[in-house]
């Protein structure tokens, strides 16, 4: 998944992120442009899972 699809689809994936991780708060899963690795770390420092693991995870959404 690049940016561009990322970004198209970031509402829906944000919700399944939330629904699997209730831990996550909005705060954390605020995207802004250019910060998908800040975002990647704040889910790897939330979940405790590779950032390989989390992106697959995010594909497979």
């Amino acid at each position: 998944m690049n940016e561009e699809q990322l970004r198209g689809n970031w509402n829906q994936i944000k919700g399944k992120l939330k629904q699997k991780y209730g831990e996550l708060t909005e705060d954390d899963l605020q995207y802004a442009e250019g910060k998908s690795d800040e975002l990647l770390g704040r889910l790897q420092e939330k979940t405790g899972k590779a950032k390989s693991e989390l992106i697959k995870e995010i594909e497979s959404f």
